[in-house]
């Protein structure tokens, strides 16, 4: 993901966070709505074409089982029930499946294990923030939706410069695009006779936020929406670190043997551009900055 490429809270509702956290490890399924705390997802009419690409066992299951981290708010996370799911990729993949005909079923997971679980056929979907990369174009189908990068985040006052961060405590979630960009920063540091950055890497981005908020590392980067969105919910606990960087898409993934439905969602993520759809789901949480105009399947990156 890059992870672009996870809610997460301050102190002062730090109970409402541990909560939060002892859920987001389950595979529940927060399948419907968008919690009292939202506006309603908007929604879609079916298209009768579209339909006619689901891969048949789907159509047998009646429904879509979608697998997604909830940890990345505002892009997947939980409400304050603990088990449902809402975000910006949960209200537009509801708006795609309704181009569809079908309900959605979302199954909370670890963030690693969803591409893994689309070859299992534990799900139809994945939609968790992946940022499009050559490897997993490898694994899976890939549909482009939205563009982020990778942005920063440390305690308010703590002045991290992300280009000089040799000696510092850096979160970072897992798996994800910004193990290696953290990783590669540290060699650096190391192959200029510095010291290396220390990081701590997190299963949950709700945990790599924490340690910052609560000073155990110094600083996190995530993908640009994530880390905005932090600071957001710490009031002001925490501060962007320098400017976002590496832009590249996000994308929708599906099995590696289903291109008709690739395409088929690929032509449904345009339909809801085209109605403005899309612009109302990206505007709902604030993350129109990187909204996309064009979708492709596996697209050159």
């Amino acid at each position: 993901m890059f992870r672009i490429p996870r809610t997460i809270l301050g102190l002062a509702v730090a109970a409402t966070l541990t909560a939060s956290m002892a859920a987001c490890g389950s595979e529940s399924g927060g399948e419907t709505g968008t919690g009292s705390s939202a506006a309603p997802a908007p929604s879609s009419t079916v298209d009768a074409a579209l339909a006619a690409k689901i891969p048949p066992e789907v159509k047998s299951a009646g429904k879509l089982v979608v697998g997604t981290d909830t940890t990345y708010a505002p892009n997947e996370f939980l409400d304050s029930d603990g088990k449902t799911a809402i975000g910006f990729d949960i209200d537009l993949f509801k708006a795609i499946a309704g181009k569809f005909g079908l309900p959605v079923e979302f199954r909370s997971d670890v963030f690693g294990n969803i591409i893994p679980g689309l070859g299992t056929g534990k799900y139809d979907v994945g939609i968790s923030s992946f940022t499009i990369n050559a490897d997993r174009m490898k694994q899976v189908n890939m549909v482009s939706y939205f563009s982020a990068g990778t942005q920063w985040a440390a305690k308010k006052g703590a002045a991290v410069d992300p280009n000089n961060a040799c000696g510092k405590k850096v979160a970072v979630q897992a798996t994800t695009v910004q193990v290696d960009d953290i990783t590669a920063r540290s060699k650096k540091c190391t192959d200029a006779g510095k010291a290396k950055i220390t990081i701590d890497q997190y299963q949950k981005q709700n945990d790599a936020t924490n340690a910052v908020v609560t000073g155990k590392d110094d600083a996190m980067l995530a993908d640009s929406p994530v880390c905005a969105y932090a600071v957001k919910q710490t009031n002001g606990q925490l501060e962007l670190a320098g400017d976002i960087y590496d832009s590249a898409p996000y994308g929708i993934v599906v099995p590696k043997d289903q291109a008709d439905f690739a395409d088929a969602i690929k032509q449904a993520v345009q339909a809801l551009i085209t109605d403005g759809t899309y612009k109302s789901v990206a505007t709902k949480w604030g993350v129109e900055a990187g909204a996309i105009t064009t979708p492709e399947v596996n697209p050159k990156v």
